[in-house]
């Protein structure tokens, strides 16, 4: 059986590819030497700290009182401690329609992280959920402004339709991955993306389809996304 033999040419390729390898570690190298290596005796990492969330003071007065959501009218307004977290559980209403529980825990501190707030909310309520879904809609503020939330059916001593996410300026979603996601990118340009928890208890029918509320989901996850966007996250207008 005859060999390849490799070609002049190929054989100068591989090893242009091999020195430019080399080229790259230790340039590498010598950034973490001059570079990395200071700033870690003398304690001064630029990525030690995370850039502060200016929306934090503006949050912490959520479980405090009401927000104002257009078309809607608060009944009660109360906080709840959950877990280590306070929650502000706002039952609103309008005519025509039973009364809905919006339940939301904002970011209170700059490094904090959404985790087990899902499961905390279902422990406190007693929840046996099923039939999960998503449901997509977007914020008045601007219509590209899109939020995928989570979509299911929960009983208790009641049923409930609940719409569940974490949202955020320009967006939201119910994995918190898909804000680490969106804070690592506003984090290279020194800026962070405050979130808030949003849980959404509509009252049904006990044989009901959740798809006979689905409209009246989407438009109040609308509502409640465009309030934050421009009550809570606008800190120039606060």
């Amino acid at each position: 059986m005859s060999k390849i033999i490799p070609s002049v040419g190929m054989l100068k390729f591989k090893k242009g590819i091999f020195l430019s390898q080399i080229v790259i570690l230790c340039l590498l190298s010598l950034a973490i030497i001059f570079v990395a290596l200071p700033s870690y005796f003398t304690g001064k990492w630029s990525w030690s700290d995370l850039p502060p969330v200016p929306e934090i003071d503006q949050m912490r007065k959520i479980p405090k009182a009401p927000l104002n959501f257009p078309g809607w009218q608060t009944i009660t307004q109360k906080e709840i401690r959950i877990s280590k977290d306070r929650w502000s559980f706002q039952v609103i209403e309008k005519p025509g329609q039973e009364p809905i529980t919006v339940a939301m825990m904002p970011q209170n501190y700059y490094k904090n992280h959404p985790q087990v707030e899902w499961v905390d909310l279902q422990g406190v309520e007693k929840w046996k959920p099923d039939n999960y879904k998503t449901l997509k809609f977007s914020s008045d503020t601007d219509p590209k402004n899109s939020v995928t939330a989570r979509w299911f059916q929960a009983w208790n001593n009641n049923t409930y339709g609940v719409l569940q996410w974490y949202a955020w300026p320009g967006g939201g979603h119910y994995a918190p991955s898909q804000w680490f996601w969106a804070d690592q990118k506003a984090q290279l340009h020194r800026k962070r993306v405050p979130w808030i928890v949003v849980s959404i208890e509509i009252p049904m029918e006990p044989l009901g389809e959740l798809k006979d509320i689905e409209p009246l989901a989407k438009s109040l996850g609308q509502t409640v996304q465009t309030t934050l966007e421009k009550d809570i996250f606008d800190v120039k207008k606060n």
